[in-house]
């Protein structure tokens, strides 16, 4: 066995000087005193000794006279009683005080569960009338959609006849624009031809009235060229006519 490393009066000196300097005597005070060794062994070297010191200094107590000690056994289970008394009393005081307060609670408890059963029964109605109110949504939910689908197909529809619409207005206005620039081709020649026929309604009238003088030049040298008519007399002499 490993020896001690330090006497019962060392650490009996340390720890009476950890208690004059009034500080608490532990095993790591001691240690730190004794500047080394086991707290838990130093701590016990130090309670033993501290036992030792309490019973060399107990003085023997004399016995009580027997009237004394009567008296005191006596006052002793008076006390008793009447603390045992005291004890029931109290006892009950608590019990019917825990009665009360658990009645107390009982009644506070059947308060808040009838008024929780309030607030579940209105709960659950809140929850029928908004099952209602969401099988309504519901409803009004599916015949929108239905209107959307039928009004997305009208779309698509009115879009394909638009575009369809949009395909006959440009051939249109294509046959539009090339009848317009056939119109405008065919009323320039119209015109080129007008022009001309009134170039040549112009010579035609002139040539007209050239024709028309000729004619009366014609007439003209054709009057002069006309023989004259005989009168129905014979010339005296008896001779031919004289020619013009």
């Amino acid at each position: 066995m490993r020896p001690a490393e330090y006497t019962l009066e060392e650490i009996v000196q340390a720890g009476e000087a950890l208690q004059a300097a009034g500080r608490n005597v532990t095993g790591f005070a001691l240690r730190q005193r004794v500047g080394g060794g086991n707290p838990t062994r130093l701590k016990q070297v130090w309670d033993q000794h501290l036992a030792r010191s309490s019973v060399a200094e107990a003085v023997p107590v004399a016995e009580l006279p027997v009237e004394a000690a009567e008296e005191l056994a006596a006052v002793t289970r008076a006390l008793t009683e009447r603390l045992a008394a005291l004890a029931v009393e109290l006892n009950d005081k608590a019990v019917k005080a825990a009665e009360r307060r658990v009645a107390e609670v009982v009644r506070a408890a059947g308060e808040q569960r009838e008024q929780a059963e309030r607030e579940l029964a209105d709960a659950a109605q809140t929850v029928e009338d908004l099952e209602h109110q969401l099988d309504g949504v519901k409803g009004e939910l599916a015949a929108t959609q239905a209107q959307l689908t039928e009004g997305l197909a009208q779309c698509q529809s009115q879009a394909v006849e638009l575009a369809q619409l949009r395909e006959r207005l440009s051939a249109t206005e294509q046959a539009a624009r090339m009848a317009s620039e056939q119109h405008t081709a065919e009323l320039k020649q119209l015109r080129d031809e007008l022009a001309k026929a009134q170039a040549r309604g112009e010579e035609a009238a002139r040539m007209r009235g050239e024709l028309d003088t000729l004619r009366a030049q014609n007439d003209a040298l054709l009057a002069a060229l006309k023989p004259a008519k005989p009168s129905g007399k014979t010339s005296r002499s008896g001779g031919a006519p004289a020619s013009t």
